[in-house]
Parts: structure tokens; sequence; C-alpha cells
């Protein structure tokens, strides 16, 4: 229950903070707040990256990339492990 409830809670931290902040650098609240809880990290860097914050949005964004690769090597194991029926991976 406890992750479950975090990976809830971070997209809406994000999401309120883009949306406060967005306005104040002359961006749409409603877009940024609403791509921060769809996707959370990557908005996240590129907004920072826009708003001349370019180190912490550089950090995330290539976190974001690194776990967007991470996930699709990791199902492509999965995948290849079912195929082969568990055998000799």
């Amino acid at each position: 229950m406890e992750i479950s409830f975090f990976t809830f809670l971070v997209p809406i931290i994000v999401a309120v903070y883009l949306a406060i902040d967005a306005p104040k650098h002359g961006k749409n609240p409603w877009l940024w707040g609403i791509l921060g809880f769809l996707f959370t990290l990557l908005p996240l860097g590129i907004y920072l990256i826009k708003t001349n914050r370019k180190v912490a949005g550089w950090i995330f964004v290539a976190l974001s990339i690194l776990s967007i690769i991470g996930t699709v090597a990791f199902i492509g194991i999965l995948i290849a492990v079912i195929s082969s029926g568990g055998a000799g991976v």
C-alpha cells in the first residue's frame, strides 16, 4: 500500500508545482499541470529547461529517459523469458 500511495502522490505534487509556478513564467498552468500529472518527470524537466533552470531540468529529463529505457528493457527481457519457457536465459 505504501508504494501505490507514493506513486500516486508524486504526480500530484509535480502537477501542483507546475500549475502554481507556470503563471509566474507566462506559461499555461492547466497545460503544465495536466502534463505533469500524466508524465511526471519529463514535463517537469522540460518546464525547468524552458524557465532557465537548465541543470535541474536536464537531470529530470535524463532520469526520465533512463527510466523509459529501463522499463522497455525489462519488458523485453520478461517477454523473452516467458516466450522461451524460462529455460536457458
